[in-house]
C-alpha cells in the first residue's frame, strides 16, 4: 500500500512537471521597443496606450504572455533567427519583414510623419515646398534610426535622398537630441511623439516641427508574430483587435 502511494505521488509530481512545461512552451514573449508616448518606461513602470492595448488584445485572445523591452534591431534579429513563441507590435509592413513573421490585421493607424528641425536648419527646411525638394538638398543632414521603417513609400523615397545621412542605432528620443545638438539637420517624427519628448526633455525645447508636403499620410501598424504561432492563435489575435477597435468607435 505504501509503495502504491509513493508511485501515485511520483506520478502526480511528474504530471505537474509536464503541465508546467507545456504551459511554459505556450507562453508567448511580446517584445516591444520604446517609442513614447505609445509604449515606454517611466521610473521603471510600463506606460503607453498602445502597450496597454496590446496587453488587452492578448488577454482577450487568451494567449499567455510575458512583455519585455528590447531594441528594434534585436527584435528583428530574433525574428530572423526563428525565435519561437515570439511577438511584437507597432510595426509597418515591408517585404523583408513579411518574410520573417506573421502579420495581424491592422492594429493601429499612425499619424503622418512631420519633420523635426533644429534652430539652425528650420528656415532652410521650411523654404522647401515639398518632400522631394527637401531630400534633394545636399546641405542638410537627415537623421535616421537604424532598424526602423518609416513605411514602404517613405523608405523608398529616402533611398533617393541627396541629403547627408546620419545613421544611428539609438532610440528615437536619442536621435531627437542629436538633431537638437545639430549633429543632424532634421528627422522624421509624428507630432504626438515630438510633443511628448519635448515636454520631458529640456534639450528639445528649441526644436521645431514642420509639415512638409508629399509625406505619406497615416500608415497601418500591425502586431507581428513568429512563424510558429498557429493560424488559430493569429485568428484569435485578429478577433481581439477587431473587438477593441469596434468598441472604440
Amino acid at each position: 500500500m505504501h509503495k502504491i502511494l509513493i508511485q501515485q505521488t511520483i506520478g502526480l509530481f511528474l504530471l505537474g512537471l509536464m503541465c508546467c512545461h507545456a504551459h511554459s512552451e505556450n507562453l508567448v514573449t511580446v517584445s516591444w521597443r520604446i517609442k513614447a508616448p505609445y509604449q515606454y518606461l517611466e521610473n521603471g513602470l510600463e506606460k503607453g496606450f498602445l502597450l496597454e492595448q496590446t496587453k488587452q488584445i492578448f488577454a482577450l485572445a487568451q494567449i499567455p504572455t510575458k512583455f519585455q523591452v528590447e531594441p528594434a534591431k534585436r527584435i528583428w534579429n530574433n525574428f530572423a533567427v526563428d525565435t519561437k513563441n515570439y511577438c511584437s507590435f507597432d510595426w509597418f509592413k515591408n517585404p523583408e519583414r513579411e518574410a520573417l513573421a506573421h502579420y495581424s490585421n491592422v492594429f493601429y493607424v499612425t499619424p503622418a510623419y512631420s519633420v523635426m528641425a533644429n534652430q539652425s536648419s528650420a528656415t532652410q527646411i521650411s523654404a522647401h515646398g515639398n518632400l522631394t525638394a527637401l531630400l534633394a538638398d545636399t546641405q542638410l543632414t537627415l537623421g535616421l534610426v537604424d532598424s526602423v521603417t518609416y513605411g514602404i513609400e517613405l523608405d523608398e523615397t529616402i533611398k533617393t535622398s541627396k541629403n547627408k545621412v546620419e545613421h544611428a542605432s539609438v532610440l528615437p528620443m536619442i536621435m531627437a537630441r542629436m538633431v537638437a545638438a545639430n549633429r543632424a539637420s532634421y528627422m522624421f517624427i509624428d507630432k504626438r511623439e515630438w510633443q511628448h519628448l519635448k515636454e520631458k526633455d529640456s534639450n528639445l525645447r528649441d526644436t521645431q516641427i514642420i509639415d512638409v508636403k508629399g509625406i505619406p499620410i497615416g500608415l497601418n501598424s500591425y502586431i507581428v508574430c513568429s512563424k510558429d504561432i498557429t493560424p488559430e492563435q493569429m485568428q484569435r489575435i485578429n478577433a481581439a483587435i477587431q473587438k477593441i477597435r469596434r468598441d472604440k468607435n
